[in-house]
């Protein structure tokens, strides 16, 4: 039976299975994977499982050396800086409509991407065509979102979780405004908004929680009988699965869904 392990790694922090030798390594410990990009820093985020039928990205080559751990630091602190100093220089000689917001240099050494932002299309091939001369490795140029840009260089979220889409989200799906006005949200875009900007993931999720607990609540301006007489509702609360009542004397009752029962309409009764 195959043996596998989940793996955190590349410059979003995908995580993948990838497989493993039988002994380990085990969670928590840095590896060196190898993908179809060429050889990768990661680091193992779950025990090393028995299974079939699980996608793998690669393999995982060995336990990273201390040698390793001096290296990847030396790229990440180093390298990738000095690669991302001479890539926005040579941006600005070509005068290319472009923002540069990351790089990622393999642990293999033999690519290195560059992400930026850009309003449009960007014809980059002259400045490939220098970094290529200058590192002598594959380079690649990839325009990139706000969103992507957050889960590129972002960490943490308002709500002080890792950001989801770091973690697990693979797929950024727009999310429409109605969604946060379905949902009762507050309006205010500082709120509402991620670290990209744009509207909070878990609004997403959250979606179709909403829109089954809504099915359950009787609709505004609907008759309904409760122990304190009939009355007409004027609103609710989704999540308390609460009803607001109005009584013919002009008083108002929060009630539990519990409590109400609506009153068949003429054409139901029919």
């Amino acid at each position: 039976m195959p043996v596998y392990a989940a793996v955190r790694y590349s410059a979003a922090d995908a995580v993948d299975y990838f497989a493993a030798p039988s002994e380990g390594p085990g969670k928590g410990n840095a590896v060196i994977v190898r993908t179809d990009r060429g050889l990768e820093w990661g680091t193992v985020v779950s025990s090393v499982l028995s299974g079939e039928g699980v996608e793998l990205k690669g393999e995982i080559v060995r336990k990273a050396t201390e040698q390793d751990v001096r290296r990847a630091r030396e790229i990440h602190q180093t390298v990738e800086a000095e690669e991302f100093d001479a890539c926005r220089e040579l941006i600005a000689r070509h005068n290319l409509p472009m923002k540069l917001v990351g790089v990622e240099h393999l642990f293999g050494g033999n690519r290195i991407t560059f992400f930026f932002l850009a309003d449009g299309r960007v014809d980059f091939r002259a400045l490939v065509k220098d970094l290529a001369k200058r590192y002598r490795a594959r380079i690649e140029m990839r325009q990139i979102g706000v969103r992507d840009e957050a889960r590129l260089l972002g960490e943490y979220g308002p709500c002080g979780r890792e950001l989801c889409c770091r973690t697990f989200l693979r797929i950024l799906k727009p999310i429409p405004m109605k969604i946060a006005k379905s949902q009762k949200s507050t309006l205010d875009p500082v709120k509402i908004s991620g670290r990209c900007g744009r509207l909070k993931c878990c609004l997403n999720f959250e979606d179709q929680l909403y829109a089954q607990f809504k099915r359950n609540l009787p609709r505004r301006g609907a008759t309904v009988k409760t122990s304190f007489g009939e009355g007409v509702v004027v609103g609710y609360q989704v999540l308390d699965q609460t009803v607001s009542v109005r009584f013919p004397d002009g008083t108002e009752r929060t009630l539990p869904l519990s409590e109400i029962e609506e009153c068949a309409s003429e054409d139901q009764q029919s």
